[in-house]
C-alpha cells in the first residue's frame, strides 16, 4: 500500500494575520542560530576595489544637501 500523505514545508494558514506570522516565527526560533556578539572590523581603503559609480550618479549625490540641512 502507498502512503499518499504529503507534508508541505509551507505554513498551512497562508491567509493568517500578524498573530499567525508571529506564531510561525516563534516555532522557527530553535532552528536559527545567531552569534552572541558581532563586531565589525574596519576595512582599509586599499582593500576596497572594483567599485564603479556612473558619473551621473556621482553628480547627483554631490548635488544633494547634507542630512539635516
Amino acid at each position: 500500500m502507498t502512503n499518499l500523505k504529503v507534508h508541505s514545508p509551507a505554513p498551512g494558514d497562508l491567509e493568517g494575520g500578524l498573530a499567525s506570522l508571529r506564531g510561525d516565527c516563534a516555532r522557527m526560533v530553535p532552528h536559527w542560530a545567531a552569534p552572541d556578539r558581532v563586531t565589525a572590523r574596519p576595512v582599509p581603503p586599499s582593500s576596497i576595489h572594483g567599485v564603479t559609480v556612473p558619473p551621473g550618479s556621482a553628480r547627483l549625490l554631490d548635488a544633494m544637501s547634507e542630512y539635516g540641512d
